[in-house]
């Protein structure tokens, strides 16, 4: 319904209550403080999760990285093993072939070496590594000095000593001597510097006995 003011009178406005809004600002400034702060927790909380995301990648990679080292390591191993039984064969068949080369060799040599010496013959020849014992009979102590002589000049002995040197006293129709003498087997191309003990006597070359007893190797 319209209502006309006959009077021609304004009528009063009702006046508005002053808002208060003191109370209002600190709960605003709370609330935007806690939202920032969920913000910032947010952010720092995301940075952290990606950090240890790529900090467990890495760390699987070397777990597998750690695996396959643990593979080639026990492969290695394997192989070194066989390197080792390998080498040993080689060393035996090597060592074998020094044995029969060189047992040949060492024989020429002592044959070679009692031919050149007159009266005088081996009864037994003992080898042990590269140590040699030699014993034998002879006509004459200068045939054993002789013989010493010839084992230096052949260049593969050294070390050459005489370890007894006596008169057979059963051996009464011929005037015989047993020596015994011990010598290091010299490899072929080294240098055979030695000292050599000789028995009293000994240092002339004994003249030759056409009715002595032949050399041979016994």
């Amino acid at each position: 319904m319209i209502r006309i003011n006959l009077l021609g009178q304004a009528k009063p406005k009702a006046s508005r209550r002053p808002v208060y809004t003191g109370a209002a600002l600190p709960v605003l400034f709370i609330g935007a403080g806690i939202l920032f702060g969920a913000l910032i927790l947010g952010y720092v909380y995301y940075n952290w999760q990606h950090q240890l995301a790529e900090e467990n990648a890495k760390i699987k990679q070397l777990q597998t990285q750690k695996t396959d080292l643990e593979q080639v390591k026990l492969q290695v191993e394997a192989f070194e093993k066989q390197k080792v039984v390998l080498q040993q064969r080689v060393n035996t068949i090597e060592q074998l072939q020094r044995d029969r080369t060189g047992g040949q060799e060492l024989l020429d040599q002592i044959a070679s070496t009692v031919s050149r010496t007159e009266n005088l013959w081996l009864t037994s020849m003992i080898k042990k590594d590269n140590n040699l014992t030699l014993d034998g009979a002879s006509a004459s102590v200068n045939g054993v000095a002789n013989f010493i002589t010839a084992l230096k000049r052949s260049g593969y002995f050294s070390n050459i000593e005489i370890k007894e040197s006596k008169q057979d006293d059963k051996a009464t129709a011929v005037q015989t001597f047993n020596f015994e003498i011990s010598a290091q087997i010299t490899p072929p191309g080294a240098a055979a510097p030695a000292t050599t003990a000789k028995p009293a006597g000994a240092g002339t070359q004994a003249p030759p006995n056409n009715a002595a007893r032949p050399a041979k190797v016994g």
